[in-house]
């Protein structure tokens, strides 16, 4: 992958409300990890480090990688806390980036996604593979790119931002490809009711992804070495149901 900056503008710290979803996750997170031995876990694609320190709170020992400088300088903002160390590098060539095994491993949110060749998701997988002690997990998720094709949605629940300088609101659009790839649009607008124009455009771009399905998926996973691989629906013990489910959440090992 070549690292892009393309969410310089967007600080992810503020526009994703962490500590509920941290709560809303941990059930699951700690279903999947707490038998983890060593209790050393990898953090792939880890933007601000919110899952890292969380992680770490919990007693595990977390090495978050990330390719874009501008997310680790707002994951190392007011120091970083004992057993976390943030690395720059490619995921895709994670093993080349980190030292030593590990008990598990999360790639969660957009991580995937940006991988937008099957050679390199791959690639990703097999290096992935080999930093884990055998049988060790390794939890993925991703939207539910099947879902969201078929229903026609293009775009995820916004986000209202309150700061100093007033409101913004946190814009995400998507326009879907028939290869499965996709146009991903973020946008930071600022919003004055009392002003005209009362919405400003701050941050605007495109970010190629490609919308990986559960199929997909499966075969890399299989490919790469990871023998089990348990389907849920979201960050919970709930079936996965093609049509239905918000996420494709994967246990593998």
């Amino acid at each position: 992958m070549t690292p892009t900056n393309h969410y310089a503008h967007i600080d992810y710290r503020k526009v994703i409300a962490w500590p509920p979803r941290l709560a809303r996750e941990w059930t699951f997170l700690e279903q999947v990890f707490g038998a983890a031995s060593p209790r050393r876990l990898l953090d792939l694609g880890c933007g601000t480090g919110e899952h890292a320190r969380f992680l770490a709170g919990k007693g595990y020992e977390v090495v978050g990688v990330d390719a874009s400088d501008t997310m680790l300088e707002r994951a190392v903002e007011g120091g970083v806390p004992a057993g976390v160390t943030f690395l720059r590098g490619d995921v895709a060539q994670v093993d080349s980036v980190v030292s030593g095994l590990f008990g598990g491993a999360i790639c969660l949110g957009n991580t995937l996604v940006h991988i937008t060749e099957y050679d390199t998701l791959l690639q990703l997988l097999r290096g992935v593979r080999r930093v884990l002690v055998s049988g060790a997990p390794l939890l993925i998720q991703v939207l539910n790119y099947e879902r969201l094709v078929a229903t026609g949605q293009r775009y995820l629940p916004m986000s209202f931002i309150q700061d100093e300088a007033g409101e913004s609101i946190f814009l995400r659009l998507m326009t879907h490809k028939p290869d499965g790839s996709v146009v991903f649009t973020p946008a930071m607008l600022r919003y004055r009711p009392d002003s005209e124009p009362a919405l400003e455009i701050v941050s605007s771009h495109n970010v190629p992804l490609q919308g990986w399905r559960r199929p997909e998926l499966e075969a890399a996973l299989e490919a790469a070495g990871f023998a089990t691989r348990v389907f849920y629906g979201t960050m919970a013990d709930v079936p996965f149901v093609a049509g239905e489910s918000s996420d494709v959440v994967i246990v593998a090992r």
